[in-house]
């Protein structure tokens, strides 16, 4: 039985992370992954394939449609699919293949396979079968253990995931072909994401949303803007709207395999005020949310104990119940972002050394990458209000900003709240191209507990897109120099 300081269970940005922190203080580590790649959901079908997708789609629109704006003549733009995805594969295969090197480099023991708890310093492993004949299984044993285990994509009970007609994101990152009409079930970042690729690939696209409103956690002023721009990229937006079924045609598993399909494989039945809906697709992406994948981890055996919602329960320090377990990431309570996990691994890395981690789950950004994108962190306009706090808020429309003109990126706005009486920037959100980018500058300043003030008369490169950034933060006192 081999023996270790740390064992981490999970290869996703959350495990690797905390593996490579704690093997830089000096730990003896394990990392268990059950697939053949490190990286987890994120590398190796999440966040980095969706993002290789969104840009290169994001490639076709420009070339079919501003291309000429420019002054660039181009000939008919066909999109070789092939290819496309040959390229987010590549991309894929680099930056895993980047993880593993840094692993051996630290030093990390890489353990494939499945783990479960055997006890609560003991976990098996059973690697996968290996020319149909099952590997032996192995035991590891340490002093500390971290769960770092992700989510998997919810299922909705009456309509399962097939790979064919009902897909999960994992699905919808590889189809061999552009779907005729494709329905996402889920107004979310996941579901819009991948919804904007296949309808610049020419989809018809309907976005199925049962809240009032997608990415339902934003400002309305922000998601009524955001909803309109979407709308006239050619996504359908269908909020209120609750799923309750699913109709086949009787010939759709020999639908599934024909490219130049004429009529829809099924019909997504949903309801809104009494009132049926139907949406035909060739295609349902059911985007609804994500699940902690604690399934058949054993964690009975080694007495941990889960949340309501199957999430392992934990303390301020990531703690379980169990001395010497600890859980981060998508297994346990916030939200299920890459660099929330990443930030928890390191901290948990840096306790179990006996430094002193640190995590201020209250600045996780999020982020939705269409385009333009959408960003924020902290409390909200409407939230704030809601929660009686009285806030000055700060917008600059990138309609007046010089780089966003010539760059033709013109749509959306930073926004910016702060408390009334301090002035402390409580939040912010952004819609606007290169959103994700430049909330972070809107997190380090909210990090030291910065005013809106203290943004405002921050130097800014000119003409750059975070000028606007800069103009929002002097707005909130109607200080803002290129607007009225």
């Amino acid at each position: 039985m081999d023996s270790f300081d740390l064992i981490v269970i999970g290869a996703g940005p959350g495990g690797y992370v905390c593996a490579f922190r704690a093997a830089q203080l000096g730990l003896k580590v394990a990392l268990v992954e059950k697939r053949a790649t490190l990286g987890g959901t994120c590398l190796n079908v999440g966040c980095i394939p969706s993002k290789a997708l969104l840009h290169s789609s994001e490639h076709v629109v420009w070339a079919k449609h501003h291309a000429g704006e420019h002054g660039i003549k181009l000939g008919a733009v066909e999109v070789d699919l092939a290819a496309f995805m040959k390229r987010k594969d590549d991309v894929v295969t680099k930056l895993v293949g980047g993880i593993g090197q840094l692993a051996k480099a630290r030093k990390v023991t890489i353990v494939t396979g499945a783990a479960s708890f055997v006890s609560a310093n003991t976990i098996e492993v059973a690697p996968a079968d290996v020319g149909g004949v099952p590997s032996p299984r192995s035991q590891l044993t340490a002093k500390n253990i971290v769960i770092a285990t992700g989510s998997a994509p919810v299922e909705l009970p009456f309509m399962k995931f097939d790979g064919q007609t009902v897909v999960s994101s994992d699905h919808a990152i590889a189809f061999d072909a552009v779907p005729k009409k494709l329905v996402v079930v889920g107004g979310g970042a996941i579901g819009l994401e991948l919804g904007s690729v296949w309808a610049r690939l020419g989809s018809d696209v309907t976005v199925v949303e049962f809240l009032p409103k997608i990415i339902a956690t934003y400002d309305d002023d922000i998601v009524r803007n955001f909803t309109r721009i979407l709308q006239k990229q050619g996504l359908k937006i269908e909020v209120g709207a609750k799923v309750t079924g699913l109709k086949k045609s009787p010939d759709s598993n020999l639908k599934s395999q024909i490219s130049d399909l004429k009529s829809p494989t099924a019909i997504l039945t949903a309801e809104r005020e009494g009132k049926v809906l139907e949406f035909p697709a060739d295609k349902i992406l059911v985007a609804v949310g994500r699940r902690p994948f604690t399934d058949s981890l054993g964690l009975d055996r080694a007495g941990v104990q889960l949340d309501d919602k199957k999430r392992v329960k934990v303390d301020a320090h990531l703690r379980t119940n169990v001395a010497g377990i600890w859980a981060i990431g998508d297994v346990v309570a916030g939200p299920m972002l890459a660099h929330k996990a990443e930030e928890d691994g390191v901290a948990v890395a840096e306790w179990i050394a006996g430094k002193a981690g640190h995590v201020n789950w209250d600045l996780v950004p999020g982020i939705v990458y269409t385009s333009p994108e959408v960003a924020s962190v902290g409390l909200g306009e409407d939230a704030a209000k809601a929660k009686g706090i009285a806030v000055n808020v700060g917008k600059f429309n990138f309609a007046a900003n010089g780089r966003a003109i010539a760059a033709a990126v013109t749509d959306g706005y930073v926004k910016i709240i702060a408390d009334a009486k301090t002035d402390k920037i409580l939040g912010a959100q952004i819609l606007g191209h290169n959103a994700g980018e430049l909330i972070s500058e809107v997190v380090t300043h909210m990090e030291y507990g910065g005013s809106a003030e203290d943004l405002g008369r921050t130097i800014h490169g000119h003409p750059t897109m975070s000028e606007a950034v800069k103009e929002a933060g002097l707005a909130v006192s109607k200080s803002a120099i290129h607007a009225l």
